[in-house]
């Protein structure tokens, strides 16, 4: 747990906001973060060459990708826990902007790829410069809960190829990946099937009572030991288990991007697109994992800390990075408590390819399955399920369109559907403020107002009470609430509208208001008046001058004073006939 520290000054935490968290680093966060981030090394093994071949390049690429992106990453952005690099749909979309200009695996490829990453750098940089960070307001809570459980089970189903040892192709959406694998199932591996249920159960069973170790670590070192006995027992060429196989040696090579206007001018579109979902996927796992964790994250500085990775992966060998989901799961669920964790992942990487290169020949593919499945059930969060679908059917629909587009359609579409749907969701609601009929209550003290519709209403004066905000969106529920009032009360020649709830009004706001006082004072007889206005609906007023200095004088700050200036104005002859006498003034004319 992050402890206290000295207050940086604003330019250096800005400029490095690392030195925000680094000086507040005690013993304890850093030994769970040498733990968490040693298990991702070892879990990005397989993944990054698995990427790499996913998006055509050399293999060890994947790998180079998990490395100084995820630190740059870490030590910029804003999240405890995300950690960046190669991922599956950055792969795919990847392959497919650069296949149509360069064969896969050439060297022409390689450097079109990493010119696509640096021009994806700029574009993240820039936008986190210029502060659009907020776009990460509009990913609601629903969102992140549904894309979340959806990648989870998308993770999971991913791994069956590996799980059970079946030759199948696992790219596509869910159902692709089932069918396939139904279609396969008669080649199941019994001996792979066997390492990654015994890597599954040992990682469940060292959670739950040997916490106090790093329960993926030993999963891993369990699976990968006995993958090692079945083959000295029974051989390769019976149990054909498949590893990781011979990793290159080498920390990541010095690279550089060819920025001709030739390259720029083909790769731009390619490089926009990547840049909007990559930054929206990255903030995702990075809301997922702050909700998980407790905290908020800043977008604009993730969004630095995005930029500034991919520009530092093109001059590292490494292709387009953003928040992992399997790298930041792992993470998350082996205790890393600050971004350190990241940084050591993307340090003992290094560490681990130059020395520890050979050792991957053993690590078997079905053992990492196994705990891609214990990850992928840790990331499904069933409290805040079973939360939403209670609380809202709005936000019950949010998720599930998310949690099966993440399943049925791809990752990034899930995420822009349950955006989109939530902004549409929110937009309807906002455009139906709500307005209700307010009356003085003689039975309650200072005759507050009150809501009750058996309440008598002054014959010539209705008050309203509106709380929303008074834009385009909902101009048309205003006055067609104003209309229904005039055709029911045609006698209430006067209106007057408590503003406590109003707390913005654009220019089509500030119009409807000014029509309705028109209308009243034209074809009624009567007029408009505001009551309690606050601060954002007087200046739009003033911006669009819809009340001259004769409205500005029926405008009031307490209800007591609009109805004291308003009686004088009411039809005494009226009065004298009514019976309701729900303002003091009736009291005193009367005696």
């Amino acid at each position: 747990m992050l402890t206290t520290a000295q207050p940086i000054p604003a330019f250096w935490s800005w400029l490095l906001p690392f030195l925000n968290w680094l000086p507040s680093i005690n013993g304890r966060d850093l030994r769970a973060d040498l733990i968490a981030g040693l298990t991702g090394a070892i879990v990005v093994l397989p993944q990054g060459v698995a990427f790499a071949t996913i998006a055509g390049m050399p293999p060890q690429y994947g790998l180079y990708a998990g490395m100084v992106p995820a630190i740059i990453a870490a030590l910029f952005g804003s999240s405890r826990h995300l950690v960046s690099g190669p991922t599956t749909a950055a792969s795919v979309v990847l392959f497919s902007a650069l296949s149509i200009h360069a064969t896969p695996g050439s060297a022409d490829y390689v450097t079109l790829a990493l010119t696509l990453t640096f021009m994806v750098g700029v574009f993240e940089l820039a936008l986190g410069l210029a502060r659009m960070g907020a776009l990460v307001n509009f990913i609601s809570h629903s969102v992140v809960v549904g894309f979340t459980a959806g990648a989870a089970i998308l993770i999971a189903a991913k791994q069956l190829k590996h799980f059970f040892g079946v030759e199948m192709e696992n790219d596509g959406h869910l159902t692709d990946i089932l069918i396939r694998f139904w279609q396969h199932v008669d080649g199941v591996n019994p001996y792979a099937a066997l390492i990654a249920v015994v890597t599954l159960v040992s990682g469940m069973a060292a959670k739950k009572w040997l916490n106090r170790f790093p329960y993926m670590v030993i999963a891993i070192v369990v699976g990968s030991l006995l993958s090692v006995a079945l083959n000295a027992w029974l051989g390769t060429d019976m149990t054909h288990i498949a590893t990781v196989g011979a990793l290159p040696d080498t920390f990541p090579p010095l690279s550089a991007p060819v920025l001709t206007l030739e390259n720029i001018k083909d790769l731009a579109p390619a490089a926009l697109a990547v840049t909007l979902f990559a930054l929206t996927e990255a903030v995702s796992i990075g809301r997922a994992m702050a909700a998980r964790g407790g905290y908020s994250i800043n977008g604009n500085q993730e969004f630095i800390g995005q930029g500034l990775s991919n520009l530092a992966g093109a001059f590292f060998s490494g292709y387009v990075s953003t928040g992992s989901f399997n790298r930041t799961g792992v993470n998350y669920e082996s205790g890393a408590r600050t971004p350190m964790a990241a940084v050591f992942a993307g340090l003992l990487l290094m560490f681990v390819v130059v020395l520890v290169a050979p050792l991957a020949a053993y690590l078997p593919k079905a053992g990492m399955a196994g705990v891609l499945f214990l990850v992928a059930w840790g990331l499904i969060d069933w409290h805040e399920i079973r939360e939403i679908v209670t609380f809202s059917k709005r936000e019950s629909v949010v998720l599930a369109v998310t949690f099966f587009g993440a399943l049925f359609l791809d990752l990034e579409f899930a995420i822009f559907a349950g955006v989109m749907l939530s902004l549409v969701l929110y937009l309807e609601k906002a455009s139906k403020p709500r307005i209700v009929t307010r009356t003085p209550d003689i039975n309650l003290p200072n005759r507050s107002f009150s809501s009750e519709p058996h309440l008598p209403q002054c014959p010539q004066l209705r008050f309203l009470r509106i709380d929303g905000s008074l834009f385009f969106g909902s101009v048309s529920h205003l006055e067609e609430k104003f209309g229904k009032i005039r055709t029911e009360s045609p006698e209430q020649k006067h209106l007057a509208i408590i503003c406590d709830g109003i707390n913005f009004a654009d220019l089509q706001g500030s119009h409807a208001l000014y029509k309705e006082a028109k209308i009243r004072q034209h074809t009624m007889g009567g007029n408009l008046y505001l009551i309690n206005v606050k601060e954002g609906l007087w200046d739009a007023l003033e911006a669009c001058a819809c009340f001259d200095k004769e409205g500005a004088r029926n405008v009031f700050q307490s209800k007591a004073a609009a109805i004291h200036a308003i009686y004088q104005k009411l039809d005494k002859t009226q009065c004298e006939g009514c019976t309701a006498r729900i303002f003091k003034e009736c009291d005193s004319k009367a005696h």
